[in-house]
């Protein structure tokens, strides 16, 4: 019963060498597992460094084109305004033209009716100018043709 005694013991001590060899191995390759997660933790914090001043200059970038789209928005509503200055401009003379050009139109269809009188007139005393030229021409004739017929006696 000793000798029972004594291999229990030795195989129980058998069995927790074998335990202890591979809780051993199983803890280095988890050793190795975290060292592996350590490294890539690390270079993650790395690249998370890099991203966060990139996001920073990023964001500064983006202010800074931001308060020169407000600039320049600023300029173009002084453009817009001066632009909308001109329309009123043009459109104000365009519609001094509109009158101009009804009140031309008044006076000329008023005119008329006088220019038309006076073209008639012309036209009577140009017809009675070349009627008392066409007279006096034939009293010229008519006295030259009693000149000749004075010499001819």
């Amino acid at each position: 019963m000793q000798i029972i005694l004594y291999l229990s013991v030795a195989l129980i001590a058998v069995a927790f060498l074998v335990l202890v060899i591979f809780i051993s191995k199983t803890l280095k390759t988890l050793q190795g597992t975290l060292d592996s997660v350590s490294e890539t933790l690390k270079g993650v914090e790395k690249q998370l460094d890099g991203v966060t001043r990139e996001t920073t200059l990023l964001l500064q970038k983006t202010n800074t084109l931001a308060e020169d789209l407000q600039q320049k928005s600023a300029n173009l509503n002084s453009v817009v305004d001066a632009v909308k200055g001109v329309g009123v401009t043009v459109s104000n003379f365009n519609g001094t033209l509109q009158n101009i050009t009804k009140t031309v139109d008044i006076q000329v269809e008023e005119s008329k009716e006088k220019v038309s009188q006076i073209i008639q007139w012309s036209n009577v005393i140009l017809e009675l100018k070349d009627k008392w030229q066409e007279r006096k021409e034939a009293k010229k004739e008519a006295s030259l043709q009693v000149k000749q017929k004075v010499r001819s006696y």
